[in-house]
């Protein structure tokens, strides 16, 4: 099984969320660097951890902070993300969003790497800057039903998080039943986020099992296949190997 977005680098103990991740199943894992400092520290983990791959961006929310993109083109990362918009927190000026998140579509496009997008509240304007983007895209933590229309029609990857298992997430779980099965993914956002049977408390990669069991009941189909089918997912998007 594989975590495909975990923020390894806020987590007390890294080493030991991998190991019990490993214990639990999940062999693999996308770690997310949001800046410079946290890319190099996710880096560093990975360095000394096998199955930890590393998606790096500037995060909507520090769009207005200054942060260098040139680390983004790192050969060890394999992904450009997370990177968007996010309209509903407005942590930074909605222009800076727009032109980081276009300046990291292009570096992505210019050298060949995926895209990871975070999208809260701003769903027209999402499908419109991804409209010229021509690489793989993954709907991180997806969470916008009004952008899946879009994702069906574009062959965008949706990765679900621990907030599908929630009571409430109904329409959440419609859109996983919507999602084609080759372009399902499945994450834990950790420490955000906890699914149902663990809600409350951190989060971290070991707790993917529960997201995975619950797409696949809301799928109708078996967990253990699941998993090894977002797996091959994965691989295909970011390139692992």
């Amino acid at each position: 099984m594989i975590d495909t977005h975990a923020h390894l680098d806020a987590l007390e103990d890294p080493a030991g969320a991998v190991a019990r991740a490993r214990a639990a199943g999940v062999d693999r894992i996308v770690a997310i660097g949001s800046g410079l400092a946290s890319t190099h520290a996710t880096l560093a983990i990975a360095d000394g951890e096998a199955g930890v791959a590393v998606a790096a961006g500037v995060h909507p929310h520090q769009a207005a902070d200054g942060e260098p993109l040139d680390h983004l083109l790192d050969e060890r990362i394999v992904a450009v993300g997370e990177i968007g918009l996010d309209f509903f927190r407005d942590y930074a000026p909605r222009d800076e969003q727009r032109r980081v998140f276009t300046a990291q579509l292009e570096l992505a496009a210019k050298y060949g790497k995926p895209v990871i997008v975070h999208s809260r509240a701003a769903d027209d304007e999402t499908a419109e800057l991804l409209a010229g983007f021509g690489g793989a895209v993954a709907l991180h933590c997806f969470s916008s039903p009004g952008l899946l229309p879009v994702a069906l029609d574009r062959g965008y990857y949706v990765s679900f998080a621990g907030n599908v298992t929630y009571p409430k997430a109904a329409e959440l779980r419609d859109a996983a039943r919507a999602v084609p099965a080759d372009r399902i993914l499945v994450e834990t956002d950790s420490p955000y986020l906890a699914p149902q049977p663990v809600r409350g408390k951190r989060n971290e990669p070991a707790y993917v099992v529960h997201t995975i069991a619950s797409l696949a009941e809301t799928r109708g189909e078996d967990p253990v296949e699941l998993g090894r089918r977002i797996g091959e997912n994965a691989a295909a998007a970011f390139g692992l190997t």
